[in-house]
């Protein structure tokens, strides 16, 4: 049977309900755990460290992430979800014992743990992406991420009761985040397996069954086309996760509350996934040239923001970072769809970014000050524009 002859699915919400709602409740857990985790290490009196968590969760998530993909296109996209978010369960139930009972080797494992669960249901995108025509695509991944705030907006609004519980725990909400985290994951994990995809498997579509499931890198570059697009992911994610992790720090030093911090959370949330119904049609309209140009712009505009005095300055950068990072990733992930093989080894460069950034933002912000990491992300946010300039038509 010939591609054209192959049926076209139309945007079915009804049918891809267990899939958002299972991806709903894992940004949840991420909101309310790993996002926090340098106001872990400042509470254990590791200042020095507090970019370690994400970094180590960016570096588990790289070395997941091509083994996730892999596995979906062996196994097909539910076997590969599920085994991801019952792995975050495990992690953060790992990382709350950790934090709780000041052991950081466990809490520092627990993180490992949560980044390779990342590794493996950050990639649900392409499962909603390929229950869809390839016009389609944009729309359903901006649905995806719609549903995504709303499962952030449901645990940020449970600040109080999480404060209530870290007290009754003889901890802080930070601690009692992980908790709440791990047992959002074992729900996502049982409500994955209620979800039937439209297609068993991306390796099942003829024109791609001669594709290996895991490719290497050079071998992935080697794609017309995933070279450009790998450049716009990576440092669209590198950029947004390094601000994102190190900004609760800074708004902690400015003497903001965990409330303050969280509502700080969900304006960046609310860039990142509140506007997917807008920005997807948009990208399958204008192309993806759009969304990496705004896209670049918008976090640029984010760094540039986020050192200026004030903490209305700080809630205009963090939504900016979302709503970049939004534009540039539905941009990027839409173009990775035409690429099952190289979604894994590519989203693994991500978050190689994003480690990397962790790292040395933390080092940076303690000898040479937040404003001077802030100008260099400025300065990276630009080059999802050597993506926009050498991306082929959408």
């Amino acid at each position: 049977m010939s591609d054209a002859a192959l049926p076209r699915p139309a945007l079915n919400v009804g049918r891809l309900a267990p899939l958002y709602a299972a991806q709903a409740l894992a940004t949840g857990a991420t909101t309310v755990s790993t996002v926090l985790a340098s106001l872990i290490m400042s509470g254990l009196h590791f200042e020095t460290l507090v970019g370690l968590p994400s970094t180590l969760i960016s570096t588990s998530a790289a070395l997941s992430a091509g083994a996730f993909g892999a596995l979906m296109i062996r196994r097909g996209r539910r076997t590969g979800l599920s085994a991801a978010f019952t792995l975050g369960a495990l992690g953060a139930a790992v990382g709350f014992v950790g934090a709780r009972w000041a052991m950081l080797p466990v809490f520092l494992l627990g993180a490992c743990l949560m980044g390779a669960a990342q590794g493996g249901y950050q990639q649900a995108r392409y499962a909603a992406a390929e229950s869809v025509p390839d016009d389609r695509r944009g729309t359903a991944l901006g649905a995806l991420m719609l549903m995504s705030v709303l499962g952030s907006f449901l645990i940020t609004g449970a600040s109080r009761p999480i404060e209530t519980l870290g007290a009754a725990l003889g901890s802080t909400p930070e601690v009692a985040g992980w908790l709440v985290g791990g047992v959002l994951l074992g729900a996502a994990a049982l409500l994955i397996r209620l979800w039937r995809p439209v297609t068993a498997t991306p390796a099942a579509r003829p024109a791609q069954t001669a594709a290996p499931a895991k490719l290497t890198v050079r071998a992935a570059f080697a794609i017309p086309g995933v070279r450009s697009t790998a450049l716009a992911l990576a440092a669209a994610q590198g950029l947004m996760v390094t601000l994102m992790s190190l900004t609760p720090l800074r708004a902690h030093h400015m003497g903001m509350d965990h409330g303050a911090v969280a509502a700080l959370i969900s304006g960046h949330i609310l860039g990142m996934f509140g506007f997917g119904w807008l920005t997807g049609p948009l990208i399958d309209r204008l192309g993806l040239r759009f969304g990496y140009v705004s896209g670049a712009l918008l976090l640029a505009a984010a760094a540039l923001s986020a050192p200026l005095s004030g903490a209305a300055w700080l809630a205009v950068s963090m939504f900016l970072l979302g709503l970049g990072w939004n534009l540039a990733f539905v941009a990027g992930s839409k173009s990775l769809t035409r690429f099952p093989a190289a979604q894994g080894v590519t989203d693994g460069l991500g978050y190689v970014a994003a480690g990397v950034g962790t790292a040395l933002g933390g080092v940076i912000i303690a000898r040479a000050g937040f404003p001077v990491l802030a100008g260099a992300c400025a300065v990276l946010a630009l080059l999802p524009l050597i993506s926009a300039w050498r991306v082929r038509a959408a």
